[in-house]
C-alpha cells in the first residue's frame, strides 16, 4: 500500500497543484490593480519585535491568520487552519485529535517557539506544544513569524514563533453561537459573549466537540514496523473549553488584563499495554499583564503567566482500562518590558525573562525542575527609506549556564510599495527533560543546539493586493538524535535552505491567496559520534516534505459565499536513512455559506473531496472524504 500511495495516489497531484499555484497567483500581479476591493494594509504583528509593527514594515517574514479568514475557511481543528501556509509542514498520527507535529521552515518540530496570549507553552518533557488540543474556536488571532527569535526570547525559536491570541471581542455588547455536525459522527457547539464599556472589557468563551474517528494506524503487530499495534477499530476524539480575557483601564496611563484558557480532551489511538491507547489530556493557561504609559515616549509592561500540559495514559482491552502512567509539566513565566522612543522612528527596548519549569511524572526524573533567566536589548530605527532592527539576549540557565544570541534585519523602502529585507539571526534550543534525564535513553551531558539563519526578502504591497517572496539559509549545531544503540547524541548538523513565496489580492470580487514554500532540509555531520562515517549523511531529515503549496479561493453572490483550498505536499521521507518514504498528495476542499439573515448564517462544507488516500507518517491514515454543516449567530453591528 505504501508504494501505491506514493505512485498513483499522491505524488502526481502534488506537483500539479504546485503548478496551479503558480498559474493561479503569479499571473495576477499583472492585474490585480484594477480590483475594487483593498487588501487589508493596516495589519500589525507584535511577535516579530515584541513591538506594534505593521505586517508590510517586519523586517522577518510574518503572517497573521485572524478570526474572520479563521470563520470563511470553516477549519474545525488548529492543523486544518495552519496546514499549507508558508513554511509551515504538519505531520499527524491519524486523523482529529492525534499527535501532531509542526515543522517551520525545515527545523525540528521543537524548534518552534509557542506562544499563547504571550505565555510560553507547550510540554517540558516533549518539548513541542500539543497543536491538536488548541481550540480552535477559542482563537481570535496568529501570528507566525518565520526565522530565529532567539534574541528576543530564548530557546526554541530557531524555526520561528507562533502566537495564538484567544478571543477578546469589540465594541459594546455581543454574543455569538455556533452549532455544527458532519462526518463521524461529528458533534460540536461553541458559544461565547464579549462585552466593552468606558474603561473595561470581558470576553468569555466555551467549546465542545466530539468524534467518532477514524482507524488512526493501519496497524502491524511486527516489531519495529508501524505503529506496533494491530488495532482495526474507530478512535474517536473529544474536546471540552473555556477561556476567560478581560481588562481594565485602572487610570489613562495604567491598564490591567488576564487571560485564562483551559481544554480538557479524551483522545482515543492504536497502542500498546506499555503506552497505552487511550489519553486524557489537559492544557491550560493562565496569566496576567500590566501596562503603564506615563508618556507617549515610554511604556513599561509587566506580564506573568503559568502553564500546564498533563497527559495520563490508559489502556483499554476486551472493556477493561488500566492506568499506565502520567506525565505532568508546568511552566511559570514572567517578564518586564521598556519600550523608550528615542526620536521619530527611533524606538528601544530593554527587558528581561523569566522562566521556571518542573515535572510531576510517574517516571521518576533525576531532575525535575529547572529555571532560565534571560535578558534582552532592541533597537528599531527609521532613517528615510531605510529601516534597522538589531537585538541581543543572554539566557543564565540552570543547567547549561550562558548562552548569548543576536539578531540584525535591514529593510528598504522602493517605489510602487516595493521593499526589500535581509536578516540574519542565531538561536538555540534547550534540550528537555526527556533529552537529559529520561530513565530509558536520557543524556544529561546534552548541551543547546545552536542555529545560523540569513533571509533575504522582497515584495510589494498595494492598496489592492502583495506578494512577498523569501529565500533564506539555515545551520544548526549539536543536532540531537539517536547513534546507532539509540543513545541520545549530538553529532549531527544540518543545512537548511528554501524559499517561499506568497501572494494575496481581491480581484474582480474573487478573494485569492497562494502559499508555496520549498526546504531542503539536510544532515551534513560527516561522522557519527563514534567517529564513523555516517550512513546518513547529505540525506533529507524525516517527515519534512521539501514541497508544499496552498491556494485559497473566495467569491460573495449577494447572501452566498464559495470558497476553494487546495492543498499540496511532496513526498517525504520517514526515517533519517531515507528508506521509508511516504507519497506527496493533493486535497480539494469546497465551502459555502448562506447569509440567512444578518444575524444567522449557515456554512456547510466538503473536505478532500476527491477522497484522496495519503499519510503524513508512515501506517498512520489520515481522513477520506468528509463533510460538514454548521449554524453559526453572530449579532449585526
Amino acid at each position: 500500500m505504501q508504494h501505491r500511495l506514493s505512485r498513483s495516489a499522491t505524488h502526481s497531484p502534488a506537483k500539479h497543484l504546485l503548478a496551479l499555484a503558480i498559474a493561479l497567483g503569479l499571473p495576477s500581479l499583472a492585474h490585480a490593480e484594477a480590483a475594487a476591493d483593498a487588501t487589508d494594509l493596516d495589519e500589525i504583528v507584535v511577535t516579530g519585535t515584541r513591538t506594534d509593527v505593521a505586517i508590510e514594515d517586519s523586517l522577518v517574514p510574518a503572517q497573521v491568520i485572524d478570526r474572520e479568514e479563521i470563520e470563511r475557511t470553516q477549519a474545525r481543528s488548529l492543523p486544518e487552519l495552519l496546514k499549507g501556509r508558508a513554511g509551515i509542514n504538519l505531520t499527524n498520527q491519524g486523523g482529529a485529535g492525534k499527535l501532531t507535529s509542526l515543522f517551520l521552515r525545515g527545523a525540528e518540530s521543537d524548534h518552534v517557539l509557542v506562544l499563547l496570549d504571550g505565555i510560553r507553552v507547550g510540554s517540558a518533557t516533549a518539548g513541542t506544544a500539543m497543536f491538536q488540543d488548541l481550540p480552535v474556536d477559542q482563537i481570535e488571532r496568529i501570528e507566525i513569524i518565520r526565522g530565529p527569535r532567539s534574541s528576543l526570547y530564548g530557546s526554541e525559536a530557531i524555526g520561528g514563533v507562533i502566537q495564538i491570541f484567544t478571543r477578546k471581542g469589540g465594541d459594546g455588547f455581543s454574543p455569538h453561537f455556533r452549532i455544527g455536525a458532519g462526518s463521524h459522527n461529528l458533534r460540536e457547539a461553541s458559544a461565547g459573549f464579549s462585552n466593552r464599556g468606558e474603561r473595561g472589557w470581558i470576553s468569555a468563551e466555551g467549546a465542545y466537540q466530539q468524534t467518532d474517528g477514524i482507524d488512526a494506524c493501519r496497524g502491524s503487530g511486527t516489531l519495529f514496523q508501524g505503529c506496533f499495534a494491530d488495532e482495526p477499530d474507530l478512535d474517536g476524539y473529544r474536546n471540552v473549553s473555556v477561556s476567560l480575557r478581560g481588562g481594565y483601564e485602572l487610570t489613562d496611563a495604567l491598564a490591567v488584563e488576564g487571560h485564562f484558557l483551559n481544554a480538557d480532551a479524551d483522545n482515543e489511538y492504536d497502542g500498546s499495554i506499555f503506552g497505552g491507547n487511550e489519553t486524557e489530556t489537559t492544557q491550560r493557561v493562565a496569566g496576567g499583564k500590566l501596562t503603564w504609559t506615563p508618556s507617549d515616549r515610554v511604556k513599561v509592561a509587566v506580564q506573568a503567566g503559568r502553564a500546564w500540559d498533563k497527559s495520563d495514559a490508559y489502556f483499554r482491552d476486551a472493556g477493561v482500562r488500566s492506568y499506565v502512567n502520567t506525565f505532568d509539566t508546568q511552566r511559570d513565566t514572567a517578564s518586564v518590558q521598556a519600550d523608550f522612543a528615542l526620536g521619530e522612528g527611533q524606538l528601544l527596548t530593554a527587558g528581561g525573562d523569566w522562566q521556571q519549569d518542573h515535572v510531576t511524572s510517574t517516571t521518576a526524573f533525576t531532575i525535575d525542575s529547572r529555571d532560565n533567566t534571560g535578558v534582552f536589548l532592541e533597537y528599531q530605527g527609521r532613517f528615510g527609506a531605510h529601516q534597522l532592527q538589531a537585538s541581543v539576549r543572554n539566557d543564565d540557565n540552570e543547567q547549561f549556564g550562558n548562552h548569548a544570541t543576536g539578531s540584525v534585519g535591514w529593510g528598504m523602502d522602493l517605489s510602487h510599495g516595493f521593499k526589500l529585507n535581509a536578516s540574519y539571526g542565531t538561536g538555540f534550543k534547550a534540550p528537555t527533560f526527556n533529552d537529559l534525564y529520561y530513565p530509558f535513553g536520557g543524556n544529561p551531558e546534552l548541551e543547546p543546539e545552536e542555529s545560523k539563519s540569513l533571509n533575504i526578502g522582497v515584495g510589494q504591497y498595494t492598496e489592492t493586493w502583495n506578494w512577498t517572496f523569501n529565500v533564506f539559509q539555515t545551520r544548526i549545531d549539536s543536532l540531537t538524535g539517536y547513534d546507532s544503540f539509540f543513545n541520545l547524541v549530538q553529532a549531527d548538523k544540518a543545512r537548511i535552505r528554501g524559499a517561499e513565496l506568497t501572494f494575496a489580492a481581491t480581484l474582480a470580487g474573487w478573494d485569492l491567496s497562494t502559499q508555496l514554500s520549498y526546504a531542503d532540509p539536510r544532515a551534513t555531520a560527516r561522522l557519527t559520534a563514534d567517529g564513523d562515517e555516517n550512513p546518513n549523511y547529505d540525506n533529507l531529515l524525516p517527515r519534512r516534505a521539501p514541497r508544499t503549496g496552498r491556494i485559497d479561493v473566495d467569491r460573495s453572490f449577494g447572501d452566498f459565499r464559495f470558497g476553494t483550498t487546495l492543498n499540496a505536499a511532496s513526498a517525504r521521507y520517514d526515517d533519517a536513512a531515507n528508506n521509508v518514504r511516504v507519497g506527496g498528495y493533493a486535497t480539494v476542499d469546497l465551502r459555502v455559506e448562506y447569509a440567512v439573515n444578518a444575524d444567522w448564517t449557515l456554512q456547510a462544507r466538503a473536505a478532500n473531496v476527491f477522497d484522496r488516500e495519503y499519510e503524513t507518517i508512515a501506517w498512520y491514515n489520515q481522513p477520506g472524504r468528509e463533510y460538514g454543516l454548521s449554524l453559526r449567530y453572530q449579532p449585526a453591528r
